[in-house]
């Protein structure tokens, strides 16, 4: 029998969709610590060392720093706690097929796709900075432009793209388990790179160590942060920096991008853990990242602009800090390709995922041959904001205010397009955009704005398209669903091998040995810190590799449940 030659619209694009149609299962919730895990691993990135540095070559003074990245870091953890997550645990769905029914398979289509271009972007940027370390051995200069101005430069490019693309082809359950036990040993990078270059600083500023915070803002504040742009122009101020942190991920939390994620959560509090990885990543690590970049321009003496991230990394922490910055790289660029993977695959409906993600990582590579990540990565990060903040906007108001005010959930429920949906968003992130080229509102302001209007415009549209029509919503299309049952008791997991033992315990004892490390150069004599400095690089050089030995051996020798 012949299949049917006609088909609607609607339903040649709901065949884009063939997974993650159903919510989770209440077998499928996951506790807190996998969730403080996988935040801290996911916002400790290579990229880190790029913002870190930039608000030094940016002449912010310390205390905006201090205070700008408190305030927007604590914002943005209110809005995964408040905004995202309650989304996520009542309706157990991901964004894409939960906006599928608010606003139509055609508009959620367009979102897919804008979606993996600025994930494959995002993933090219960890790519470079993964290349500025790898480069070094092979004495290619830094590359700062907005082009690379060396061939080997993009050789290194390529290669480290190739792996990358290989992994997420493979997947990544082992790899992502491997990935959040390398968070401790980054976060540790970031925080034994400033103690090892802090001596080095003090001396610069006439003290004899930094015995006090008086004396960690003397030097900070003649030194690192200093409020004098390195370029001549106007310094950021705290404002800025606190927009900035809290817009950063602003397409994860007030996008509600992070449903995916959230969804397992057993409550909507799971959403406070995403400060393990602000408060880790975003305050702590471009704190360190400032004091290393501010530290490797003064002993290169060379303007911070000019270095890349794999050098001030090298300068700080020797080969260490090499490492953790191609682990730093790979560690969020595996899984940003694998996700602007899936998202193609809206596209390409009949192609396997290894091929879908080869073009997405072909894509990405050549992204990563243009250095534009140390000029213009924030911008970009603001840009990734407001076009796709305002979708959240849309999300939001249907999910929660709806009912409220008499109008129809899921109105527009097997339409191709919510028109209104659709002109929301796309004229709030056009006029966000043109307010950006004109110069007439700062770009890191212009996030949390777009999510609004985008929320109210779609708000004062649909009640015109039909939101108001008389009838109901069918029990099964509710957005909030009944509780879930706590899931059955598992299987108990089989204890550690001994060698699994053996191994957690290196693990651990290797990182405590870096601190050691770095707490005994940033507390011995003046006069030796330099001596000091270069002994402790050899040393995290092979702590770090008894680290990476050992934390193998941990991941290979943890038993599945029976």
């Amino acid at each position: 029998m012949n299949a049917p030659v006609a088909r609607t619209i609607a339903d040649r694009l709901d065949q884009l969709y063939e997974f993650e149609r159903e919510p989770v299962s209440p077998a499928g919730l996951q506790g807190g610590a996998r969730f403080a895990g996988l935040y801290a691993g996911e916002h400790v990135a290579a990229t880190e060392f790029v913002i870190g540095a930039l608000f030094v070559s940016w002449g912010a003074r310390t205390t905006d720093v201090l205070y700008g990245l408190l305030i927007g870091n604590l914002l943005a953890v209110l809005s995964w706690a408040l905004v995202c997550a309650p989304i996520a645990i009542r309706t157990r769905l991901t964004l894409y097929w939960y906006l599928r029914r608010i606003a139509g398979p055609g508009v959620t289509a367009l979102y897919n796709v804008l979606n993996a271009v600025l994930y494959c972007i995002l993933a090219g940027s960890m790519i470079t900075v993964s290349a500025s370390a790898v480069r070094i051995p092979f004495g290619i200069p830094a590359q700062t432009g907005w082009l690379p101005a060396d061939p080997g430069f993009v050789v290194v490019v390529l290669g480290v793209g190739a792996v990358v693309t290989v992994l997420a082809i493979w997947g990544f359950d082992k790899l992502s388990q491997f990935a959040t036990l390398c968070s401790p040993w980054l976060i540790a990078m970031f925080v034994v790179g400033a103690l090892l270059t802090l001596p080095a600083l003090a001396a610069a500023a006439g003290l004899p160590g930094i015995a006090s915070w008086s004396d960690f803002r003397t030097v900070a504040d003649g030194l690192v942060w200093t409020g004098t742009p390195a370029e001549g122009g106007e310094a950021v101020g705290m404002g800025q920096i606190a927009a900035l942190a809290w817009i950063c991920n602003i397409a994860m939390h007030l996008g509600l991008s992070d449903m995916a994620i959230l969804r397992y959560a057993k409550r909507a509090s799971y959403g406070l853990y995403s400060a393990c990885g602000m408060f880790l990543g975003h305050y702590l690590a471009w704190i360190a990242a400032g004091v290393m970049g501010g530290a490797a321009a003064l002993a290169l003496r060379a303007p911070l602009t000019t270095l890349d991230s794999g050098q001030v990394a090298f300068e700080a922490a020797g080969l260490a800090g090499a490492v953790a910055v191609v682990i730093a790289g790979w560690t969020t660029a595996n899984p940003t390709l694998y996700r602007a993977g899936l998202a193609l695959q809206a596209t390409l409906p009949g192609w396997p995922r290894w091929k879908v993600t080869l073009v997405a990582g072909a894509l990405t590579t050549v992204v990563a041959c243009s250095p534009f990540v140390f000029l213009r990565l924030l911008d970009f990060v603001a840009i990734y904001g407001i076009l796709l903040a305002p979708v959240g906007g849309i999300v939001f108001v249907e999910h929660w205010l709806f009912a409220r005010l008499g109008l129809r959930q899921f109105w527009a429920e097997g339409r191709p397009f919510n028109w209104p949906a659709l002109v929301a968003w796309l004229a709030t992130s056009g006029a966000a955009l043109v307010l950006w080229r004109l110069g007439t509102v700062n770009v890191f302001y212009l996030g949390v704005p777009a999510w609004l209007a985008g929320g109210v415009l779609y708000l004062l549209a649909a009640p015109l398209a039909g939101a108001r029509a008389a009838g109901t919503v069918p029990p099964a299309a509710t957005s909030v669903r009944p509780a879930l049952d706590p899931p059955p008791p598992g299987p108990r997991r089989p204890s550690l091998s001994t060698a699994g033992r053996i191994a957690a315990i290196l693990t651990v004892g290797s990182l405590i040995a870096c601190f050691a490390v770095a707490l005994w150069t940033f507390l011995g004599e003046p006069a030796g810190h330099v001596e000091r400095a270069a002994r402790a690089k050899h040393l995290l050089a092979w702590a770090s590799l008894l680290y990476f030995g050992a934390v193998v051996v941990w991941v290979r020798g943890r038993p599945a449940p029976s």
